[in-house]
């Protein structure tokens, strides 16, 4: 778990102009990602803003001819009343299409954020499935991650924000061709007082950015804790330990500091808005003081009157309403930026462009020459100096204490990860040189912490290997073979049954039930290599008895890997790798270990001495 005060090691975040203009061209890929969504809801959008961007300046015109109308009856200069009607009901009839019209974009909009959110998060998925291993032990992975998972529902007002600043920008284009004419200065005068704000909200856009960028390990920390607090996997210790106040505790701590850093900032951001909007204020009132001293002076009619301070009205609130979408959409940018970042992301460990499959048949084995291990931005070797083989057929066993490198060597047999320094051999042949997706299809892998899946029992089965999902019969097999057969046979739906508590009607196993489900999953891959970490830490002395006899069975013939604390179960195989302290300290048989009398014999007779 985080520390709960780390800002001063997390990145401050673009805080700079040159940063937010950076992120903006982010915005014409996201346009794709809306198109690829559905061209044809975009289509519709695009046209309905087109008309809806027309509809203002129409109705400003005709409430101008009907002005003009009005008073050329009234004073007897050649009005026509039946005009003034006709005129009024060209504006209601625009009204009722105007609403019509921002009703169904309304529609397309949120139909369109739907489909949009939907094909985010199954890119988001599609991407990280891609990713290694490596990546997701990474806490400034998993930041970046948290980020862009937000994006998908934080980010999709952008969508409507810049499908409306289009709207409004050809609005603006037609209000301001009537005031141009009139006075070029109008124009003018309506954007400089403006600027003031607008740079203002931007720069308090740029801190808020920095303050989430900062605080986006506290955040993570914040809802680890909520999860803590309140779930089914951590209720029985929350409970016996009494956690429930620590973690309440530390929550609120770290959500009052967030929580302080936002409110200062919106404070600030508040008093200067109220300062500022003194420029946007003046100018609006100053450009129609000019439009009346021109009315009063018979250089404009009513009607123009009517018609121009309507445009000024309206051009100044879309201009206003411009400038501060557009520092929202830069803003946004910024975060979108992350999403992006995130799916420009790139796995270390793929298959080459001129990689070999991978064997159908292990003939010699695999070799570890030289083979040494450190996570990324560590120096601590996890890993030094190994050298072994693992021949075709053989059956081998690790074991060493809690840290010692065996799951982390089975990571690398299997190329979760690759060597720091060495090569590791197959048939010959580097693994880096073999097709990645043909290597692991022939490695089964269950590891001490293994995934226990809130589906029903023959997907949890399956999916070991997921092109076989619906071929019922080798999951009834792979149960059998695993010792899940009896315990299935005793749910109400059997295979079809929900298990885990997240879904109705759901059946909650035992730690050693999911295990026996767990190793369903590894046989069902029935592949040339069966890895097992721990496989039987959590059954009973009989069920592990029987879990070894069938393993024995199962793996005649094969090659496979056991990783185990408990060294009755390590005896069937062929040969024992003792790990110490990141190498291989003693391999040997069983007996040949024992006679040996070195650490492993030491470690076997503490095991011992608790039975006698």
């Amino acid at each position: 778990m985080p520390s709960g005060d780390r800002k001063s090691e997390a990145p401050a975040g673009p805080a700079n102009w040159r940063e937010r203009a950076r992120a903006l061209k982010n915005v014409p890929p996201l346009f794709r990602m809306i198109w690829k969504t559905s061209p044809f809801l975009c289509v519709a959008n695009i046209f309905l803003r087109l008309v809806l961007a027309v509809i203002p300046v129409t109705q400003l015109w005709i409430g101008k001819l009907i002005v003009d109308q009005v008073v050329r009856v009234i004073t007897n200069r050649g009005g026509d009343p039946k005009r003034v009607w006709l005129y009024l009901s060209l504006e209601i009839g625009l009204s009722v299409l105007g609403n019509a019209l921002v009703v169904a974009n309304n529609l397309c909009d949120s139909l369109l954020g739907d489909k949009f959110s939907n094909y985010v998060s199954i890119r988001l998925m599609e991407h990280a499935n891609t990713l290694d291993l490596a990546s997701f032990e990474d806490p400034v992975f998993y930041d970046k991650l948290d980020r862009a998972r937000r994006q998908v529902s934080t980010r999709l007002g952008m969508l409507a924000t810049l499908a409306g600043m289009g709207q409004n920008f050809l609005t603006l284009i037609l209000l301001s061709s009537a005031m141009v004419a009139f006075s070029p200065w109008l124009l003018l005068l309506m954007v400089a007082t403006l600027v003031p704000p607008f740079m203002g909200e931007a720069k308090f856009a740029m801190l808020g950015y920095s303050i989430l960028y900062r605080w986006t390990p506290e955040r993570r920390e914040i809802e680890y804790l909520r999860l803590l607090g309140a779930s089914n996997q951590s209720a029985k210790e929350v409970k016996i330990f009494g956690l429930g106040r620590y973690l309440t505790d530390r929550a609120s701590d770290l959500f009052a500091r967030y929580y302080k850093a936002n409110a200062d900032l919106a404070v600030r951001r508040a008093g200067t808005s109220v300062l500022l909007s003194f420029f946007p204020q003046a100018g609006y009132y100053g450009g129609y003081a000019l439009i009346l001293v021109r009315t009063l002076a018979g250089s404009l009619s009513l009607g123009d009157l009517t018609f121009l301070a309507g445009s000024f009205a309206r051009s100044r609130n879309i201009i206003e309403n411009l400038f501060t979408t557009f520092n929202n959409v830069a803003e946004q940018a910024l975060y979108v930026k992350d999403l992006f970042d995130f799916l420009d992301s790139k796995p270390a460990i793929v298959s080459k462009p001129d990689a070999i499959p991978g064997p159908r048949s292990i003939r010699q084995g695999f070799e570890f020459r030289d083979v040494y291990f450190s996570y990324a931005g560590s120096e601590r070797k996890i890993l030094s100096k190994i050298n072994f083989r693992f021949e075709a057929g053989e059956r081998i066993a690790l074991i060493g204490e809690n840290g010692a490198g065996k799951t982390t060597l089975v990571k690398l047999l299997a190329r979760l990860y690759d060597p720091t320094a060495g090569a590791i051999l197959l048939d010959g042949v580097d693994l880096r040189d073999y097709k990645l997706e043909d290597l692991q299809r022939e490695i089964g892998v269950i590891f001490q912490d293994y995934v226990r899946y809130d589906m029903v029992v023959k997907e949890n089965i399956g999916i070991g290997r997921v092109e076989d999902m619906h071929n019922e019969q080798r999951i009834q097999t792979a149960a059998r073979q695993s010792m899940a057969a009896p315990l299935i046979d005793q749910l109400p739906m059997r295979y079809e049954q929900m298990l885990g508590r997240r879904f109705d009607n759901g059946a909650e196993l035992s730690t050693g039930q999911w295990q026996k489900i767990a190793l369903a999953r590894a046989y069902m891959r029935d592949a040339q290599v069966l890895i097992l970490d721990e496989p039987t830490a959590s059954l009973d002395a009989r069920a592990e008895y029987d879990v070894f006899q069938r393993f024995s069975e199962l793996t005649r013939g094969r090659m496979a890997v056991l990783i185990s604390h408990r060294f009755s179960t390590v005896r069937m195989v062929d040969r024992i790798l003792v790990l110490e302290n990141g190498t291989i300290a003693e391999h040997g048989s069983h007996d040949q270990l024992v006679a040996l009398g070195g650490r492993y014999a030491e470690l076997f007779e503490l095991q011992a001495a608790w039975y006698r």
